[in-house]
């Protein structure tokens, strides 16, 4: 039973891995003429973030995404090579 839940855990951090890399490579191409296509992508979430005062301690949430073609090529990729392991 462990070793099911310890996949699922790996699963994921392979997933953010290839998400980040993506990312991060998808923002690289940018500048790139013929690869310009990569880091086409949108932002989703929060654009500005909530605040919570409780006066002892102000708390601020937030959280945005950018996805863009490179981190979903990633997470295929990643998830490819999960099932390959």
């Amino acid at each position: 039973m462990a070793t099911r839940e310890k996949n699922v855990w790996i699963l994921i951090l392979f997933i953010l891995c290839g998400i980040v890399v993506g990312g991060l490579l998808g923002e690289l191409a940018s500048n790139v003429d013929f690869l310009w296509w990569l880091s086409y992508g949108e932002e989703f979430g929060i654009s500005e973030p909530i605040t919570l005062d409780l006066i002892v301690i102000t708390l601020s949430f937030g959280l945005m995404l950018k996805i863009n073609i490179a981190s979903i090529i990633g997470m295929i990729l990643a998830i490819f090579i999960y099932k390959k392991i």
